[in-house]
């Protein structure tokens, strides 16, 4: 399995200015924005632990999954979410030839935690010998930093808030994420039980 990011997050789309508030960096001098594409660096890093710890994809962008094989012959279980479309389905051979499949072969299963492709007949179509299939997905809370939910929110503030204050201290070795930002993200994990089955 691989799963790559298609599009990314949109610099004026991030919430630079709001961290700088939570920062609480002053303001009104010609130099304002010298800072913004480090916040911006910070605030790209913290989504992408939350994003992580959580299963999570915090604003909307394009992912393709790539599989050897399906887990499941008539489901298939997506790793991010939440997936708000399905953009396509492809069957691709050992010699690189490209089948797309019709919507009618498949659907997508909303779900918080594990939305999934599902078949909309039996089975899922069988991968070729030696090939693969991509799906091509759109996951996110919104595109807009608002659709974000607010204690991931305050979360992501947190731990840029942190990586931007201890940026120059190379002393310290804290394991995993601070007390905080876990209790903030802690309702939002995806509990994998039996090794990561298909559901």
């Amino acid at each position: 399995m691989m799963l790559t990011e298609e599009t990314s997050v949109a610099s004026a789309a991030l919430p630079v200015q709001g961290l700088k508030d939570h920062l609480r960096l002053g303001s009104g001098f010609s130099d304002d924005a010298m800072q913004d594409s480090l916040i911006e660096s910070y605030l790209r890093a913290a989504m992408s632990a939350i994003e992580g710890r959580t299963g999570k994809a915090l604003m909307t962008r394009r992912f393709k999954l790539v599989l050897n094989d399906w887990r499941d012959a008539s489901e298939q279980a997506l790793p991010v979410a939440p997936v708000s479309a399905l953009v396509s389905v492809t069957l691709v051979d050992s010699a690189g030839g490209a089948t797309v499949l019709g919507t009618d072969r498949y659907r997508l299963v909303q779900d918080g935690s594990r939305p999934k492709l599902a078949s909309k007949g039996y089975l899922l179509p069988m991968v070729p010998t030696e090939g693969r299939v991509e799906i091509l997905f759109d996951a996110g809370f919104g595109a807009a930093w608002g659709q974000v939910p607010a204690d991931l929110q305050q979360a992501v503030f947190l731990l840029a808030a942190q990586y931007y204050e201890t940026r120059n201290d190379f002393t310290g070795t804290v394991a995993g994420l601070p007390y905080p930002v876990t209790a903030l993200i802690e309702r939002w994990r995806t509990v994998r039980v039996l090794g990561g089955g298909a559901a």
